[in-house]
């Protein structure tokens, strides 16, 4: 954590500027060395020249200096903003790694910010988390939690873990008697109320995971019902191949598009039906796969054909599925022959199906939250590890086991502190000592 660090800040390629950074104690002497500068200020755009050792000229630039502890690490830091392209970077990176600088490692200034208690690493990972988001509603989301909601949440249960901990560590090391019952059914309460509220944010996330991650929506039907069709016509291009011959799509299609806000993944699959060959019985396999993997199903049928044993046998796979189905009778403008008692929307993909895609859209936004969802798997974990430690911590207190009942408690405190702040046992005692007058 020493050594001076450098990368370059902007993204690869071309454009009008390119960021270069630098963190740590050589930043602000490198740019002295460069710029031939006798002094930057601290936090104030300075525009420059920038030189070699041996004054051959590298690049105009504007040089930012952050004095530590105020900056993005805590570190001294130093901006190059550049001209963009990928050269001016590269020679600018080349010339300063001549002078003891290395380049940084992923995520390594990041990492330097959390070290040196500029962010938690709740922060860090809704940062990471927004930068890479495919899509509006993924961003809106992430950008609550970057905001503070989840770490303002997170720290409420926290202190409450605490505060509970402390009263009942105090009572083991200095109370001959037992827990008063009011406070007994206080602890009891914060519990419940923790640990239901830390439960209900896991289960919404998995859920919801698709607001963020995006929705996977499965095509199925049998075969020569239109569901290559259906894929071309939603992506606006001949993504699969389409062709009267059943059994043409044997292995399933996966694009990713936007609908209205929403980030999803498209899967043509096979058709389902009865087969002998080998390679489309596995493909068929994969299709009613893809029905349990799917968060939303478009059943294909075909309005010109009379219903038969293979429809017969799709609806009955879909018939105690918990999944959003959206029933979708084709080829409306042929005769009509099929006969099923569900309620289908009817079009034809080789004309229009603005409405199958509203409605889609439609029922994308109803999905939409404003309760703190997570994605991230670590996270999450933790959210369910919290959730049940303090639910056993609570029938342990049933019990009056008072020393393995903090046990339970501080594992939960440990799993939510990993993405708070460390949590020691110092807390613990101020805690104590404010609450109690232990000392003087």
């Amino acid at each position: 954590m020493n050594d001076t660090i450098v990368a370059p800040a902007s993204a690869y390629g071309l454009g009008a500027i390119s960021i270069v950074r630098l963190s740590g104690e050589l930043s602000y002497e490198l740019g002295l060395r460069l710029s031939k500068k006798k002094i930057l200020k601290p936090r104030f755009a300075t525009f420059t020249r920038l030189f070699k050792d041996n004054d051959d000229f590298i690049d105009e630039a504007i040089l930012i200096y952050f004095k530590a502890p105020y900056s993005f690490t805590g570190e001294d830091i130093l901006e190059f903003q550049i001209h963009g392209g990928v050269t001016s970077s590269q020679i600018l990176i080349n010339e300063i790694l001549k002078h003891g600088i290395r380049l940084a490692n992923p995520g390594e200034f990041s990492k330097r910010a959390v070290l040196n208690g500029k962010m938690d690493l709740l922060k860090a990972v809704s940062i990471q988390e927004l930068i890479s988001a495919k899509s509006l509603s993924a961003a809106n989301i992430i950008a609550r939690n970057l905001k503070g909601d989840l770490s303002a949440f997170l720290n409420k249960i926290r202190l409450d873990l605490v505060k509970t901990l402390s009263f009942v560590e105090t009572s083991i090391d200095y109370a001959d008697d037992d827990l008063p019952q009011d406070l007994i059914n206080e602890i009891k309460k914060m519990c419940d109320d923790n640990a239901n509220t830390l439960r209900k944010i896991y289960e919404l996330s998995i859920s919801r995971r698709g607001l963020i991650q995006g929705f996977k929506i499965a095509i199925v039907g049998k075969p020569n019902v239109g569901k290559s069709s259906l894929l071309n016509k939603i992506l606006s291009y001949e993504r699969a191949i389409v062709s009267s011959e059943a059994g043409t799509t044997r292995d399933f299609l996966e694009e990713e598009i936007l609908l209205g806000k929403h980030l999803v993944r498209i899967i043509d699959t096979a058709g389902i039906r009865k087969a002998n060959d080998k390679i489309e019985k596995q493909g068929i396999e994969f299709s009613k796969n893809y029905i349990q993997e799917a968060d939303i199903i478009l059943a294909l049928f075909d309005n010109s054909r009379l219903k038969d044993n293979e429809d017969d046998e799709l609806l009955e796979l879909l018939k105690n599925s918990s999944k959003k189905i959206f029933y979708i009778l084709n080829k409306c403008d042929l005769p009509s022959k099929f006969k099923a008692d569900i309620k289908c929307l009817k079009l034809c993909v080789n004309d229009d199906i603005s409405e199958l895609k509203q409605a889609l859209i439609n029922y994308l936004d109803s999905l939409d939250s404003t309760d703190i969802l997570v994605s991230n798997t670590s996270l999450l974990e933790s959210f369910k590890k919290a959730y049940e430690a303090i639910l056993r911590s609570k029938s342990l207190l049933n019990e009056s086991t008072l020393e393995l009942f903090a046990f339970e408690l501080n594992l939960a405190i440990n799993e939510i502190s990993k993405f708070t702040k460390d949590f020691s046992y110092n807390e613990l005692l101020d805690e104590m000592f404010s609450n109690f007058c232990l000392g003087k």
